[in-house]
């Protein structure tokens, strides 16, 4: 039997997602929880792999399993072996050719700015704080230039090791509620770091640091030299994953909204 689960964390205290050896993973974490409720060994694959630091409101994994449970006792028996910074939000059995990361048509991210001359002492590892009043009429303007397919190698990491650097943006909009920044984008398919360096980007021109036309030069360069600052990774989310309508998965979770 096959089971998908949307996972809901806070990345503060993890080195990411994906299992490491000497560090706490939140992979780790949910398949402690799981075999535990199991009675055996579960490993489970996730729809995208996040970073150290990194949140997520609707990560999607699936596993396969003998025992046969509810799906509500499924919810809450891996919710009391979790520790608090990880919550199972959605449990439901899937046909056994679903796949959370192969079968995912576009996930999505919410990027959160603090924008106030002062950092937030209750959202310090919520937000990225910018000092800098931001533009975000200039920064919108900025994004429309990734908007379609495109190759990204100005905007993926060294390291990433993505066989083609080509992805497609399908969405990206800024909006501002009183002192925060919201931006939210989907793609096919994101490079390492790859909306960290968006929003890095986007800052630069919302400071007044770069033009506007800048962001479409550096796309244009495909050279990650000339794509300026990686944003932390405190402000990211991963908030949706989109799947054939077949699987009867929702497309995302509940929006971080703060103040």
């Amino acid at each position: 039997m096959r089971i998908a689960c949307a996972v809901e964390y806070d990345g503060a205290v993890f080195c990411g997602w994906q299992r490491q050896q000497n560090a706490p993973s939140v992979q780790a974490c949910v398949e402690q929880a799981l075999a535990r409720v199991a009675d055996h060994p579960v490993t489970v694959g996730c729809a995208g792999r996040t970073d150290t630091g990194v949140h997520a409101t609707w990560q999607i994994i699936h596993f396969d399993t003998e025992a046969r449970r509810s799906e509500r006792s499924w919810l809450l028996g891996a919710n009391s072996h979790l520790p608090r910074e990880v919550r199972m939000v959605r449990v439901q059995q899937v046909d056994e050719t679903f796949h959370a990361r192969f079968c995912a048509q576009a996930r999505s991210y919410r990027y959160v700015i603090l924008n106030r001359e002062v950092p937030s002492a209750l959202l310090r590892r919520r937000t990225t704080w910018e000092r800098r009043p931001l533009d975000v009429a200039r920064m919108q303007q900025a994004g429309a230039y990734l908007l379609g397919e495109h190759d990204f190698s100005s905007f993926r990491a060294v390291a990433c090791q993505a066989k083609s650097p080509v992805r497609t943006v399908q969405h990206l909009t800024l909006k501002r509620s009183d002192e925060l920044i919201y931006l939210d984008v989907r793609a096919n398919t994101f490079l390492h770091h790859m909306v960290r360096n968006i929003a890095g980007a986007l800052i630069s021109v919302g400071c007044g640091d770069r033009p506007v036309e800048w962001v479409g030069e550096v796309l244009a360069h495909r050279d990650r030299t000339r794509g300026g600052v990686t944003a932390p990774a405190d402000g990211l989310y991963l908030v949706g994953v989109r799947y054939p309508a077949q699987f009867g998965i929702a497309a995302g979770g509940r929006l971080p909204v703060f103040g």
